[in-house]
C-alpha cells in the first residue's frame, strides 16, 4: 500500500506550490476552488492522505470509501480523514464545488473535531445535496475564499471556525444518519465506549504486511482500558447493542475488506496482518461474515 500523502505532498504534486504561509506553526489549512484543480475526466487516486478533506463537488459522482462504493445521484459534500482511503470518479461534465484541506495541529488546542460522526471510521461521511442544500454550502466556502486573502490577523481563528461551521450545517442537515451510535445519558460508560473505540481503532490502518494488531481478543481490550471484560462488555452491549467480540470482529472484517479490494497482499499476510495465526482461521472467520471466501470476495471486487 503507498504512503500517505502528505499535505505537503499534495501541494507540491498537484498544485505545484508549497506556500509557507499555510506550512508553518499556525497549522497547516488552505481552500481552493474545484474548478482550477480537476479536469473532466480525473480520477482521484484511491489513498489515504495524512490531512483532512471536506469536498463540495456538483453532480452526480461514484465514491469508494474503504470497503464501500457509493453512487451520489445529486451533489456531493464529502469529509475524508487520514484513518479511511477514498476516491471519487465524476458521473458528470462541468464540475464546480470548492475544498478544503488542513491537519489535526490546525485545531491543536480548539477543541476535538474528530468527536464528531462525520469523522468516525464506522460512519459513511458522504451527503448527497440538493440544488439548495449545494447554495447553502458554497456560502461557507465563499467565505473562507474571502477570509484567507485578507490581511486580518486572526484570520485563521475565523477559518476554524467555518470550517466548525461546514461541520454543524452538515449535522443539521442530516441528523438521523449522522447522529453517534447509541448514545446514551451514561458519562462513565460513554466514557468507556470512546475510550475502547478509540483504542481498537489505533490499531488501523494497515499500512505494511510487516504489520500486525497487538489486541486480539475482548480481555486484551479490558486489560489495556484496566477494567474488567464483563464489564467493558456490559457497558459497550448498553451504549452499542453490539459485543465487545462484536465491535472487534466488525472492524476487522472491515480492515480485511479493504485489504482485500485495494491491496496485492496474499490471503496470508492479510491473516497474518489481522493478528490470525493459522490463515485458515482467517478464512472461516471471513466467510462467517460475507458468506464467501477472502479468494472468492476478492475475485467478485476485482
Amino acid at each position: 500500500m503507498e504512503k500517505a500523502l502528505s499535505l505537503a505532498d499534495f501541494y507540491r504534486i498537484k498544485l505545484g506550490i508549497l506556500p509557507s504561509e499555510t506550512i508553518g506553526k499556525i497549522g497547516q489549512f488552505n481552500v481552493f476552488s474545484l474548478d482550477d484543480y480537476i479536469q473532466p475526466d480525473d480520477t482521484i487516486p484511491y489513498s489515504r492522505k495524512d490531512y483532512y478533506k471536506i469536498s463540495l463537488i456538483s453532480g452526480s459522482n461514484t465514491v469508494h470509501y474503504a470497503d464501500k462504493t457509493l453512487v451520489v445521484e445529486n451533489n456531493m459534500l464529502l469529509f475524508a480523514n487520514p484513518q479511511v482511503p477514498y476516491n471519487w470518479e465524476p458521473l458528470s461534465l462541468d464540475k464546480t464545488g470548492a475544498f478544503c484541506v488542513f491537519t489535526e495541529d490546525f485545531f491543536k488546542g480548539y477543541g476535538d473535531f474528530k468527536a464528531y460522526p462525520l469523522f468516525q471510521p464506522h460512519g459513511i461521511p458522504i451527503l448527497d445535496l440538493n440544488d439548495k442544500e449545494f447554495r447553502q454550502i458554497r456560502i461557507i466556502y465563499d467565505k473562507m475564499f474571502t477570509e484567507i486573502t485578507s490581511d486580518y490577523i486572526y484570520k485563521y481563528d475565523v477559518l476554524r471556525n467555518l470550517v466548525t461551521e461546514l461541520i454543524h450545517t452538515a449535522l443539521k442537515m442530516r441528523p438521523a444518519i449522522m447522529q453517534p451510535v447509541g448514545h446514551k445519558e451514561s458519562h462513565a460508560s460513554d466514557r468507556i465506549t470512546s475510550l475502547f473505540l478509540e483504542l481498537l481503532e489505533r490499531q488501523f490502518p494497515l499500512e505494511s504486511t510487516m504489520q500486525s494488531i497487538r489486541l486480539h481478543s475482548p480481555g486484551d481490550y479490558a486489560k489495556q482500558l484496566n477494567i474488567h471484560v464483563n464489564h467493558l462488555n456490559k457497558v459497550l452491549k448498553e451504549v452499542t447493542g453490539k459485543t465487545t467480540k462484536v465491535l472487534i470482529s466488525e472492524r476487522i472484517a472491515l480492515e480485511a475488506r479493504a485489504l482485500l479490494k485495494h491491496t496485492n497482499w496474499t490471503i496470508n499476510e492479510i491473516a497474518f496482518c489481522l493478528g490470525f495465526e493459522d490463515p485458515s482461521h482467517f478464512i472461516k472467520f471471513f466467510k462467517k461474515i460475507e458468506q464467501a471466501t477472502p479468494k472468492v470476495f476478492r475475485k467478485n471486487e476485482g
